[in-house]
């Protein structure tokens, strides 16, 4: 078992030096210590060189019972990753977990969850009410920015005070996630949040001694925000608005689908929110039903056709 510790920690290295967020480290390390638990209780005891396929599908058929297609597909990845570092530490000859595939998944099979006006309304007013000053400052900053740009987590996480241009009101994102940097236009609401949390940010570091903290967002102690903070943060206004339970994630929801209901072209939505492909995009375009009911009630064959019952 210690040498299984020890393959896995030299793997989660590899994996840090490619700039893995830390959430999927994280995933990955509990997955592989439960897949290396799973090994140990085999009998008769298999050795590391000797696991095949079979003990491969075993372990995933255990994991696998009343889980999601997208759970399981992420399991199989962290183990075909962990897989094929065996492989060229020529632990494994071959790779059993290359050619397996995962269950086939439907971008539109699970519809993502957006957060009507009326409730987003309410958690903005939360946000607004905060007690302490640079709170309701902070808040109502990160919700209009989560709102307006469809940033995730990580992304809205690693922002820095040098990614905001106010002249051009644009963020830079940081290309971790998709491999490519881009630039989002904010709207002018998003923009005046900005500019006012600002000097709040610059007053906080300066009482706290720090004014070179290069975070965008930052705690009351003045240290860069972490997401885990945020995501708990977005859980409580829903909750203290009444709203119930909210994620950060429904916000990215939320910007794509209602400017979809607005007209704005896929292909900009796909740029705005840095989506790889347009496949991923598309998965949006059931919230803009009632749109498309109007769309079909303009319909130019309307005025080609007498209206009434045909003859």
């Amino acid at each position: 078992m210690r040498r299984w510790d020890h393959l896995v920690e030299r793997y989660l290295e590899e994996l840090r030096a490619r700039g893995l967020a830390a959430e999927t480290i994280t995933q990955a390390t509990r997955e592989l210590d439960r897949w290396g638990a799973w090994l140990k209780r085999r009998r008769p005891r298999v050795p590391l060189e000797a696991v095949g396929a079979e003990h491969v599908v075993g372990y995933i058929q255990g994991r696998a019972a009343f889980r999601s297609k997208a759970t399981v597909s992420s399991i199989l990845s962290t183990l075909r990753g962990m897989g094929g570092f065996l492989v060229r530490q020529e632990i494994w000859s071959s790779n059993p977990l290359r050619w397996m595939r995962g269950p086939r998944l439907d971008a539109r099979s699970r519809l993502p969850r957006r957060i009507g006006r009326q409730a987003m309304t309410k958690v903005w007013t939360a946000a607004a009410t905060r007690r302490r000053g640079y709170h309701r400052y902070l808040w109502v900053t990160i919700l209009s920015v989560l709102y307006g740009t469809g940033l995730r987590r990580g992304e809205l996480e690693r922002l820095d005070l040098s990614d905001w241009d106010r002249e051009q009101g644009t963020l830079t994102i940081d290309g971790r996630k998709t491999g490519q940097q881009r630039r989002v236009a904010v709207p002018e609401t998003v923009w005046r949040c900005l500019e006012a949390y600002l000097p709040q940010r610059h007053n906080l570091l300066e009482g706290v001694g720090d004014t070179g903290q290069g975070a965008l967002f930052v705690n009351q102690s003045g240290d860069r925000l972490r997401g885990t903070s945020i995501s708990r943060a977005i859980r409580s206004l829903g909750e203290a608005s009444g709203v119930g339970r909210i994620t950060l994630h429904q916000f990215r929801h939320s910007c794509a689908s209602d400017l979809l209901a607005e007209g704005v072209r896929l292909p900009e939505i796909q740029a705005m929110l840095g989506h790889q492909t347009i496949a991923t995009t598309m998965r949006y375009l059931h919230v803009a039903d009632p749109q498309l009911h109007e769309a079909v009630r303009r319909h130019p064959i309307n005025e080609i056709l007498p209206t009434g019952d045909p003859a």
